[in-house]
């Protein structure tokens, strides 16, 4: 016990194992100590002799320490070495029988999922198979619908009844043509027999209704002003025919009309649809109607013998369009496939069918009556045509202001015979007042003569 009170009093072990310890400050705190400051050599084997000393003594500590504790720390370390080695021989049954687990695992879950996969991918690829499948089965017949339907609007006295519903099947056939999934489209515009029934069926069949239709408002004509042949329970006949024919038609325009609907985020409803294609069509036959007009009768006015042959027909022109305009405000519209239907009771739809026929056409005109656009879009064609005749003078242009008068009361009574419904409609009533249009009319060929 001494002898380790006397080293532990010689070495000071704990300067040694302090964090601070620093080995350059120790040694110059042991070389002053063996040395005096003012000498003028330094004698270091003093010092290097202390420190081997020291060593010694620790490496004799260290021996003395070992020797005495080689049983304890051998068996301390043969303990560790048998626990580590009884968590090793643990850690890998455990090891081994996750790996057991998870192999099983996989040929539980992943194998049999990876082979779901595949099922479903073929069952997925199958359903894709089949949708395409009715697709173009039912594309196909709608295409045989609409060859027969072609084939009975081609018949001479009652084709006209199949063009709405050879309209109906075309709408039909473009909505199965383009549905609302963009792949079953591409994959459905990826087929031949698709392919050539577009282009080989619908578009023709398509623009032959359309011409068709076009045609029927071209010639529409219910006036007997220039005459008739047959009796009158012929003419009623012919006329209930030319009013279904025209029907037929209004009803094939209007469905064949393309329907443009605002996206489902616009806060829009109740919109009017405007049916274009039927409206162009009405267009269309008012300014014929508008043309021929104004041609004949300047040609009557500078050959006044032939003027009350061409306001007769002018008459007639007119009561036409009185009729039409009779027969738009009573027809309405079928009931559109493309057009969204909402009931009563909840908001109105985004885009609403119009009332009847007349309304669209009135306002792509900016008019509020048929006759009166007629009568007044004439007069307006007509001054600069009698100031041609004036400016050319002779003969015609004598006549024409020798008889002002008569031709002053002509074109009144063409406006006010014109103004009537025709004989065959069952009423000769004058639809509204038309002295305005009488004297525009009157207005537009004597304004030009002068006094």
């Amino acid at each position: 016990m001494a002898a380790a009170e006397s080293e532990a009093s010689y070495i000071d072990y704990e300067a040694f194992a302090s964090p601070d310890f620093h080995a350059p400050s120790f040694a110059n705190t042991l070389v002053l100590s063996t040395n005096d400051a003012n000498d003028t050599s330094i004698d270091l084997s003093t010092p290097l002799s202390r420190v081997l000393f020291d060593v010694q003594e620790v490496d004799t500590h260290i021996d003395s320490l070992t020797t005495s504790s080689a049983l304890p720390l051998i068996k301390h370390t043969s303990t560790r070495a048998k626990a580590s080695t009884h968590v090793l021989d643990t850690l890998e049954s455990q090891v081994q029988g996750l790996q057991q687990a998870y192999t099983r695992l996989h040929q539980d879950v992943v194998e049999r999922y990876e082979q779901a996969e595949q099922v479903r991918l073929a069952a997925d690829r199958l359903a894709n198979t089949l949708r395409l499948a009715r697709a173009v089965a039912r594309c196909l017949q709608l295409g045989r619908t609409l060859e027969g339907n072609m084939v009975d609007t081609d018949k001479p006295r009652e084709g006209y009844r199949s063009l709405a519903p050879a309209a109906r099947t075309v709408l039909s056939l473009r909505q199965t043509l383009g549905p609302d999934d963009v792949a079953e489209a591409r994959l459905l515009a990826r087929v031949n027999a698709i392919t050539a029934l577009r282009t080989e069926l619908l578009e023709p069949s398509e623009r032959s209704l359309l011409a068709k239709s076009q045609q029927s408002v071209r010639e529409f004509s219910m006036s007997t002003l220039a005459g008739s042949s047959g009796g009158a329970a012929s003419v009623f006949a012919q006329h209930d025919d030319t009013r279904a024919r025209t029907l037929a038609a209004l009803h094939t325009l209007y469905l064949l009309s393309p329907v443009s609907l605002p996206p489902k985020s616009s806060t829009v409803r109740g919109a009017t649809f405007n049916p274009t294609v039927l409206v162009t069509a009405l267009q269309s036959y008012l300014q014929t109607s508008l043309t021929a007009s104004a041609t004949a009768l300047a040609r009557a006015l500078a050959t006044l013998p032939t003027l009350d042959r061409t306001l007769l027909d002018i008459s007639a022109r007119c009561q036409n369009i009185v009729a039409l305009e009779s027969l738009l405000s009573t027809a309405k519209p079928p009931v559109h496939p493309l057009l969204p239907s909402a009931p009563d009771s909840t908001p109105p739809a985004p885009l609403e069918p119009p009332p009847t026929f007349l309304g669209p056409l009135l306002a792509a005109l900016d008019t509020s009556s048929l006759p009166s656009y007629f009568w007044r879009s004439l007069a307006s064609s007509l001054a600069p045509r009698v100031q041609e005749i004036i400016a050319r003078g002779g003969v015609s242009a004598r006549t024409l202001k020798t008889n002002k008068d008569k031709v002053k009361d002509a074109v009144r009574e063409c406006v006010h015979r014109g103004s009537q419904l025709p004989s065959s409609t069952g009423s000769k009533r004058v639809i509204g007042n038309w002295e305005r249009e009488a004297a525009v009319m009157v207005g537009s060929i004597l304004g030009s003569l002068g006094r």
